[in-house]
């Protein structure tokens, strides 16, 4: 092992080469190339091999990276490309999107010595592409098929996950989408230029031609209710997600202008998939030509502000009422977002917008860091008589997502929902409702597509545990 893998002393940290920023800003392609065979290699060849790996301790699918890593590193490409994708149901969209600053490579040990983390999202992208590229991806193919029919409504990554855990035990699986693609908000939330949508489109049609059947343009509680699909299915896996943005109170608000995050971001997917949207036709949702100004400082955020600058907005800010240091997002997407061009107006909090119909400006209060709260982060103050106004004609709300008033959307008045509107699930992934699983945003509220992944698995896990339980109960009752 010696030979190959610990090189982190004599082999510099080189990540995949990055397009100038100058000529990514002008276009939604994806803005990291691909490793080479020989680069990949060496690249994994530094992992220290730790003992306690961190790497995957604070992966939330546990994946097993330093092996494969060392698996890469002697050119044994599909074992590796196996040992990822046996944790991971997407390792090519977790290889793009992950914030692996903020988890694996976080918490390299290498990284905590001084000498740059491995560069394992790049690995795992590389590992991936590879595999598509060879063949090596097949579709699914049960060992054997089981009568029960299991729902996923949501076909995000949460449902995505959780239905081709339960194909793969040969449950037959209908998944449920409010829209007219599979994917969520892989295809309609997250821009290009981190995540193509052929990358989307590929792992959704490998899931159809394994033998799982999607119905899109159907929304639960309008085409059903909870209750009906219960009845028709042994099993429900509920997988939606938080859509319902948050707001924030300010006098002029409600000007023509000012819009949610994911209105945006899903107009312009939507314009780069060639659909008509008439809201980006009229300007509404488009930022070109126009001074943007976009409140937050997570991942959703830098998705608009960069997003905003490839539609040729003439400037775009970004306004977070924390500093850098305390921003929720990765500081690697704020790096790039610097690279082309946003200002980033640290410590700032809107207080009014101006402007008779339409926005026009936006007036700020400057802002201090005070005590920490009961997390560790310190709460933002206002300084007193320290306002300033920012012109803007497009201001983009990014304060996070909530769930929505699930028991209503569902017409499921018994569903039980927490504190927080969040579904209310036991240990094992179900809700109050026999037989109703929950996974996902829809359970943990907003977070990480590699969460999503993680929960869809274990929900799928306890699904079939349920349904191998109610089987082996009727064999009994029949069997008296």
């Amino acid at each position: 092992m010696a030979e190959r893998m610990l090189r982190f002393v004599s082999l510099d940290q080189e990540l995949p080469e990055k397009r100038p920023s100058e000529a990514r800003a002008g276009d939604f392609h994806e803005i990291y190339a691909g490793y080479l065979a020989e680069k990949a290699a060496m690249q994994a060849s530094r992992c220290s091999q730790c003992g306690v790996p961190f790497c995957q301790v604070h992966c939330p699918l546990h994946n097993n990276i330093p092996d494969w890593l060392k698996l890469t590193a002697e050119g044994r490409l599909e074992e590796a490309y196996e040992l990822s994708q046996a944790t991971n149901n997407m390792p090519e969209i977790c290889g793009r999107i992950c914030p692996q600053d903020r988890l694996c490579e976080g918490n390299c040990v290498i990284e905590q010595s001084g000498h740059g983390t491995v560069t394992i999202g790049a690995v795992e992208k590389y590992l991936s592409e590879t595999a598509w590229r060879e063949g090596w991806v097949k579709p699914l193919k049960p060992r054997r098929l089981r009568r029960q029919h299991v729902a996923v409504v949501g076909a995000g990554p949460a449902g995505l996950a959780g239905a081709e855990e339960l194909r793969r035990k040969g449950y037959k699986v209908t998944v449920y989408d409010r829209h007219d693609r599979a994917g969520g908000l892989l295809i309609y939330g997250i821009p290009n230029f981190k995540l193509e949508k052929e990358v989307v489109t590929r792992r959704v049609n490998r899931l159809a031609e394994g033998g799982i059947a999607f119905q899109l343009n159907f929304e639960l509680g309008r085409d059903t209710t909870l209750q009906e699909l219960r009845a028709d299915h042994d099993a429900v896996l509920l997988a939606t997600g938080t859509y319902l943005p948050r707001g924030i109170e300010a006098p002029g608000v409600g000007l023509e202008r000012i819009v949610a995050a994911l209105d945006y971001l899903i107009a312009s997917n939507r314009k780069g998939l060639g659909d008509r949207v008439p809201d980006f036709d009229s300007g509404a949702l488009d930022a070109n030509g126009k001074h943007v100004a976009v409140i937050g400082g997570g991942d959703t955020a830098m998705d608009c502000v960069r997003t905003a600058m490839r539609q040729g907005a003439k400037s775009v800010s970004c306004l977070y009422r924390r500093d850098r240091d305390n921003m929720p997002g990765s500081l690697r997407e704020v790096a790039n977002a610097e690279e082309e061009g946003i200002v980033f107006q640290w410590l700032t909090l809107p207080k009014a917008f101006l402007g008779m119909e339409k926005v026009e400006g936006v007036r700020i209060a400057r802002m201090r860091l005070g005590v920490p709260d009961p997390t560790g982060r310190k709460t933002p103050e206002e300084i007193d008589g320290a306002d300033f106004t920012l012109g803007a004609d497009l201001v983009i709300k990014a304060l996070g997502f909530d769930p929505e008033d699930l028991p209503r959307l569902f017409r499921a008045p018994d569903l039980a929902v927490s504190r927080w509107g969040t579904l209310d699930i036991d240990r094992s992934s179900m809700t109050n409702l026999d037989g109703v699983f929950a996974a996902g945003d829809v359970v943990r509220g907003a977070s990480l597509v590699v969460w999503a992944i993680r929960d869809g698995r274990d929900a799928a896990a306890s699904i079939h545990t349920y349904l191998e339980a109610r089987a082996d109960a009727a064999m009994h009752e029949a069997a008296e």
